[in-house]
């Protein structure tokens, strides 16, 4: 693993015993001793804390007014970015010009500049994307001396509010700038598991230090990517580069909810986004595929590439699957065509030869607690 970066954690993680695996151009720690099963479930029951500094962290520094910069940060993508009030975050997605996508994404309005979190995998390229189509309305900084860590699950506010009492106040999507010992920590709450929970983008200098209190607090031990995986697909949550991809677009990821009013057809700013002629077109007539939650039957999980038939014929294939420890049964994620989508729908799945059924389900397998 020479030629993979390392955390800034690195040693940390191995100090708490963690399974370093490659990820994404990353050394990642995929599990801890405690093994991937007990660190799901506790992080359902608790709190989890995840290493996740490999990811991007942008800032989009105004070179004119807010609106100018928001407006040309619009024009990459199908979302709202005039309309987020300060303080707030949102999702977002970079599109091709055939609606694809490139990247999924976190952007904020933090006053006197957007700050984004894009996806390791594909940080360079949306770091080139922004300084080529957004330098006539802002720089484009990439931001290099801070680390960024997810504290996931219920008592994730009780377990910050020790250290940052301010975090209690935070709701769903909010963003905020919070002190620790004299160090700026930029806040979010939100995140990838389907729990309540906060992103937090610490400096370099007290990123150790601060996981360390963290990892103090009696509800918080450390996970990695297993249930980091394991958490998110039983959320219903896409991961980039197998649920959703260039090939794939909004409509039939089923994230129209992400796509405002302003940014459809009639609205205030309709369109004007790489692929909108395809996403507009599929937002008002559907789309021959759709992405669907699935059950399969018995205790065999069903892993990505695993063709699904109905009546005979291939309608699909799963992009993500594996057990769901809080659901106690495999679930799994995919694409299928638009006749067989609705949960209920009976299927076979195609699993080392053997047709075995499989149940189109509504997502999430499991129910989010975000705090409202």
């Amino acid at each position: 693993m020479s030629e993979l970066s390392r955390l800034r954690l690195h040693d940390l993680h191995l100090a708490l015993g963690g399974k370093m695996v490659p990820f994404a151009g990353y050394e990642m720690p995929v599990q801890y001793p405690a093994g991937v099963l007990k660190e799901h479930l506790h992080t359902r029951a608790a709190a989890g804390l995840f290493d996740v500094s490999h990811m991007g962290q942008v800032i989009l520094r105004p070179k004119g007014t807010h609106a100018e910069t928001a407006l040309a940060f619009e024009s990459l993508m199908p979302v709202d970015v005039l309309g987020l009030a300060v303080g707030r975050q949102r999702y977002g997605m970079f599109l091709g010009a055939d609606g694809g996508i490139l990247d999924d994404l976190m952007f904020a309005n933090r006053g006197d500049h957007i700050f984004v979190v894009v996806n390791a995998a594909c940080k360079a390229a949306d770091i080139a994307l922004m300084k080529a189509q957004l330098s006539g309305a802002c720089d484009v900084v990439p931001v290099t001396d801070r680390g960024l860590l997810a504290l996931q699950g219920p008592g994730a506010e009780a377990a910050l509010a020790r250290l940052v009492p301010g975090a209690a106040a935070m709701r769903f999507m909010d963003v905020a700038f919070l002190d620790w010992n004299g160090v700026q920590l930029w806040l979010s709450r939100s995140g990838y598991t389907g729990e309540d929970g906060f992103e937090i983008s610490v400096p370099d200098a007290a990123l150790r230090s601060f996981a360390e209190a963290l990892l103090e607090q009696p509800e918080v031990m450390p996970v990695g990517l297993g249930a980091r995986d394991s958490l998110r697909l039983e959320a219903g949550l896409c991961l980039y580069g197998h649920d959703i991809d260039t090939t794939t677009s909004p409509v039939e990821a089923g994230l129209t909810w992400a796509i405002q009013k302003a940014r459809r057809a009639g609205g205030e700013r309709s369109g004007g986004f790489p692929g909108a002629e395809r996403v507009l077109h599929e937002l008002a007539h559907g789309t021959r595929r759709l992405r669907v939650g699935l059950r399969p039957e018995g205790r065999a999980p069903m892993r990505e590439g695993t063709a699904l038939y109905a009546g005979g014929v291939q309608v699909g294939s799963i992009t993500s699957g594996g057990y769901g420890p809080s659901v106690g049964a495999p679930i799994a994620m995919g694409y299928v065509a638009t006749a067989p989508a609705t949960p209920g729908t009976p299927l076979l799945a195609d699993l080392r030869g053997k047709m075995l059924p499989v149940t189109v389900a509504a997502m999430p397998f499991h129910p989010t607690t975000y705090k409202r």
